[in-house]
């Protein structure tokens, strides 16, 4: 690369921050990461790091303009959609280059009894047929989509407390990932679950949770991930979106 090059990330994932560390090592690039502000103790990246949002579309390609950005990176949650057409209007508007870092979705293997749903709404209504003690690992957002499930008891975890509406039977277990299959089947024992629901977020840290409903014949209802705005380039890993910056910017 023939100048400094600004790169903004949209980061809060394990993948963004791997994505800082590979390029803040690289003295032809300036990196800054992204934050939403949602969690009160992020996990800090390399660089240069901000929080807080943008407002909106238009606050973001300001934001790019005004701040000479290079090249954006959307290396947020899977189901972070509005951040992410945010970002592809942001990237039009600025007339730079624009990238979505994504790990792959987890895929059903034999021996998985999977249930799909297009939404956290689309979970809910499949639940009452299929058990009664749910493990819900879906976050602390969204779960005004289970409140009114006042006959099912749910086990919530999420990194920080949940607020209302929410499940009117339900204990809260605040952890953060990576987790094993030791421990994903103690838990199920203990809880006496009968049903899984998650998103599909990918990624090995919350996968084991996955190898545990198997091995103990518990359903699982996985929430589908949204797509990636239309004609925006996938890479499905740090070392590909490396590469890739190396071509757009170079």
């Amino acid at each position: 690369m023939s100048a400094v090059r600004h790169v903004l990330i949209l980061g809060g994932t394990t993948e963004a921050r791997g994505l800082a560390d590979a390029l803040a090592a690289d003295p032809a690039l300036r990196v800054t990461s992204s934050l939403a502000g949602r969690v009160t103790e992020p996990r800090r990246s390399a660089g240069q790091v901000r929080t807080g949002g943008f407002g909106g579309p238009e606050g973001l390609a300001r934001w790019l303009r005004e701040h000479r950005v290079d090249a954006l990176v959307d290396a947020t949650h899977p189901f972070a959609d509005t951040m992410s057409f945010h970002a592809a209007e942001a990237a039009a508007t600025a007339r730079i280059p624009l990238l979505a870092l994504r790990r792959p979705g987890w895929e059903a293997g034999p021996g998985d009894r999977w249930h799909t749903a297009g939404s956290l709404a689309g979970a809910a209504e499949l639940l009452p047929v299929l058990g009664r003690r749910i493990f819900l690992t879906t976050g602390r957002m969204g779960l005004a989509a289970f409140a009114r499930l006042t006959d099912l008891w749910f086990l919530v975890r999420s990194v920080e407390a949940p607020e209302p509406p929410k499940p009117p039977r339900m204990e809260v277990l605040l952890d953060r990932g990576p987790f094993t299959v030791e421990g994903e089947t103690e838990l199920l024992r203990r809880h006496r679950i009968d049903v899984l629901v998650t998103k599909d977020s990918g990624g090995r840290a919350t996968a084991a949770k996955l190898t545990a409903a198997r091995e103990a014949g518990v359903p699982v209802v996985v929430v589908r991930r949204p797509a990636v705005p239309e004609g925006v380039p996938v890479a499905a890993d740090p070392s590909e979106a490396v590469a890739w910056l190396r071509s757009a910017v170079g």
